[in-house]
C-alpha cells in the first residue's frame, strides 16, 4: 500500500512539474512574441511620420505610407490572435485594447489619405501615436513578467 501511495505521489509531482514547466515556457514564449511585436510598433512609430511628411508631395511615398499602415494593421490582427498564458492575460487584454485604438486611428488616417487629405501633423496628434505610447508602457510590464 505504501508503495502505491509513493508511486501516486511521485506521479503527481512529476505531472505538476511538467505543467509548471509548460506554463513557464508559454510565458517566456509570449513575452518574446509580445516584445517583438512592440518593437515592430516602435519601428512603425519611428518611420511613419517621415513617410507621411513625404507623402504630401510624393505619390510613391504616399503608396509606401499606405502599405506601411496596412502592414501594421495586419501585425495588430496577428498579435491580437495570440493566445496568452494565464499569467499574461491581463497584459494581453491591455495590449489588445491599445491595439484597437491603434487600428482605429490607422483606419481613420487611411480614409483621409483616400480622400486626398494627407496631414502629417494629424497623424502625430492622432490616436495612433497615443496608442503606441501606451503599448510602449506595456512593454515594461511584459519585461517584469519574465523577470
Amino acid at each position: 500500500m505504501k508503495k502505491r501511495m509513493t508511486i501516486v505521489f511521485l506521479s503527481f509531482l512529476i505531472l505538476s512539474g511538467c505543467s509548471l514547466l509548460g506554463e513557464v515556457n508559454s510565458s517566456l514564449e509570449y513575452a518574446d512574441n509580445a516584445t517583438g511585436y512592440i518593437n515592430t510598433v516602435k519601428d512603425f512609430a519611428n518611420e511613419v511620420p517621415a513617410l507621411a511628411q513625404d507623402a504630401v508631395t510624393n505619390a510613391e511615398a504616399r503608396r509606401n505610407l499606405e502599405k506601411e499602415l496596412q502592414l501594421m494593421k495586419t501585425e495588430i490582427e496577428d498579435f491580437n490572435a495570440t493566445e496568452p498564458p494565464q499569467i499574461a492575460e491581463g497584459i494581453h487584454e491591455k495590449i489588445v485594447s491599445s491595439n484597437q485604438q491603434l487600428s482605429d486611428g490607422i483606419e481613420l488616417y487611411l480614409n483621409n489619405i483616400e480622400s486626398g487629405q494627407i496631414d502629417p501633423k494629424a497623424l502625430e496628434d492622432s490616436e495612433v501615436m497615443k496608442s503606441i505610447d501606451n503599448l510602449t508602457e506595456l512593454a515594461k510590464q511584459i519585461e517584469e513578467l519574465v523577470n
